[in-house]
């Protein structure tokens, strides 16, 4: 796997390096800028960039919106955004196109080396990879008129393992229920949140994205 970092914090983007590498990941490039980001992206063409959400020069959005023009350059290019904050939009945001292969993380989640190992590889495959503590703010914000309000609280609970982008065997070994149930309950969530069989996008990546455009 060949990774593209971009983080203006000079600490944590060595810092990120050295554990990629010490794990055997191959670390392309590292940019302290969105500029510089996508000109590596382009030159080095990695197979996923982790990236700030704040970068030079506003430390704003500049990382998001340098991340979402990387995957209008280069369709499918996995993502992994990193925050200091549970920035809800951002990661709605990410997932706007349908397409997977995109991840936010709180910068916390990094020093917890296996869970950030594991969520990096989920998302370079074309899965998706929410932060749990994102989940849990978004459990309490549903309007009495969301479709979401209409899921079980079962159906919750497996949304929100979707959500940080667990697949249908992990999913049934958390709750303690069968593939088949939990098949089940995917089923329901889908027919609730109005997503065809023909629907022609990745399904779960958009009932993901239904979860975080809740408010």
């Amino acid at each position: 796997m060949r990774v593209m970092i971009a983080e203006d914090d000079a600490l944590l983007r060595e810092g990120l390096v050295l554990l990629l590498r010490t794990a055997g990941i191959d670390v392309v490039a590292a940019a302290d800028n969105a500029d510089d980001f996508l000109a590596a992206v382009t030159a080095d063409r990695p197979d996923i960039v982790v990236v700030d959400v704040r970068l030079p020069p506003t430390f704003t959005d500049d990382g998001l919106r340098a991340a979402a023009e990387a995957r209008r350059r280069h369709p499918g290019l996995p993502v992994l955004v990193l925050s200091a904050f549970v920035e809800n939009s951002y990661a709605a945001e990410l997932l706007a196109d349908g397409a997977g292969g995109v991840g936010y993380l709180l910068k916390e989640r990094v020093g917890r080396v296996e869970q950030f190992l594991d969520a990096l590889r989920r998302v370079a495959k074309g899965g998706t990879a929410m932060d749990p503590e994102v989940i849990a703010q978004l459990l309490v914000r549903h309007r009495a008129d969301d479709p979401l309000a209409t899921l079980t609280p079962r159906e919750r609970e497996v949304l929100a393992l979707m959500a940080e982008g667990h697949g249908n065997g992990t999913i049934g070994e958390l709750l303690f229920v069968s593939d088949g149930a939990v098949h089940k309950h995917i089923r329901s969530i889908f027919g609730k949140l109005n997503l065809p069989s023909d629907e022609a996008g990745h399904r779960r990546v958009l009932a993901v994205l239904a979860y975080l455009n809740a408010k």
